[in-house]
């Protein structure tokens, strides 16, 4: 088969495209062949460190394709199931940045008649946004058509796509969501993805827009920036609220106001979808399932999630787009 493997760290030219056999599923693993893989931040993180198991990897953790054999002890009504991949990378040598990949059964989920695209775009950012809007302590631990339904989410960054996965999961709860983004064509995606309302920060002031929608404050922050936006954050919780940050964007360190934290019992929740609780994580698989067979989750313009595609020979340049910055969802095609 062709993967994609680096056996060093370093910038997006450590990635050979190498003539690899096929692996052999193991006890409770399925091999499956990709169709799409999805490339995320950590993928490149992860390449600059170099491997972490073993002296070679395969990067890529999300994907979406066919089961093509399984290994001791799964069903073999599996085989020829459509499905969608998470963390195949995570402690693994076999990530989805090659024809084929071999995961633990509970990896590879159901995708029905869903697109490979969408399913290949489903792992680390929707997981991560399902933590995001389920980790506070007066939010449901569980989705589902409803379950938001007075609640008030702002997502900061909702032109990326974690911020695209957090405005769609939270609209299917029927939360009312507001975005927050930093030019008119972002604003165009995070209103396309189902944000209610988008503020454009470097033309507005986000505390003045969101207390309009919200004058009690919000019950959810989904966090791309605490750095900079910590003291809108807690000016805009409402009491019992949270913010939960999943990513360092604009600095690494964060200066929490601890008194004006305390008053309204604020939650400071910090999220890695790697290493969350199990329990989480895997109400957070099904309940992304139950969005995607209900039809509840989209990507492309749309959807404002456009997608970049990138053949697998292109997988450098693909983890450059994701390294610069590419707005939207950046794929690598494994097949023919």
């Amino acid at each position: 088969m062709r993967a994609i493997v680096y056996d060093t760290g370093g910038d997006a030219s450590v990635l050979q495209l190498v003539d690899r056999p096929v692996p052999e599923p193991g006890p409770g693993e399925v091999l499956v062949r990709l169709a799409v893989a999805g490339v995320n931040p950590t993928d490149w993180k992860s390449r600059r460190q170099g491997p972490a198991v073993g002296d070679w990897q395969i990067p890529g953790q999300d994907g979406a394709g066919v089961v093509e054999a399984v290994g001791a002890g799964v069903d073999a009504a599996l085989t020829g199931e459509r499905v969608w991949v998470w963390e195949a990378a995570w402690q693994r040598q076999w990530g989805t940045a090659a024809e084929y990949t071999v995961v633990p059964a509970r990896q590879a989920v159901p995708l029905g008649d869903a697109s490979f695209e969408l399913g290949a775009a489903l792992g680390i950012p929707f997981l991560t946004a399902h933590r995001c809007l389920t980790a506070g302590e007066f939010v449901p631990d569980a989705l589902h058509a409803g379950a938001l339904a007075d609640h008030v989410v702002l997502v900061q960054g909702g032109a990326g796509a974690v911020g695209n996965a957090a405005i769609q999961l939270a609209r299917w709860a029927d939360a009312t969501v507001v975005a927050t983004v930093s030019s008119p064509e972002k604003a165009r995606l995070a209103a396309a993805a189902g944000a209610d309302h988008v503020v454009n920060y470097r033309e507005q002031d986000v505390v003045a827009e969101v207390r309009a929608v919200a004058p009690e404050g919000v019950h959810t922050i989904v966090e791309v920036s605490a750095a900079r936006n910590a003291e809108a954050d807690v000016a805009l919780l409402r009491p019992g609220g949270a913010v939960c940050v999943y990513a360092d964007d604009g600095g690494d360190e964060v200066r929490v106001p601890i008194r004006r934290s305390m008053v309204p019992n604020a939650r400071w929740q910090f999220v890695l979808v790697y290493t969350e609780p199990s329990a989480a994580k895997a109400r957070a698989v099904s309940d992304v399932s139950a969005a995607v067979a209900q039809g509840a989750v989209r990507v492309g313009e749309a959807a404002g999630l456009p997608l970049h595609l990138h053949p697998l020979t292109a997988t450098a340049d693909a983890h450059r787009a994701v390294e610069s910055g590419a707005v939207g969802k950046v794929l690598v095609t494994t097949g023919e």
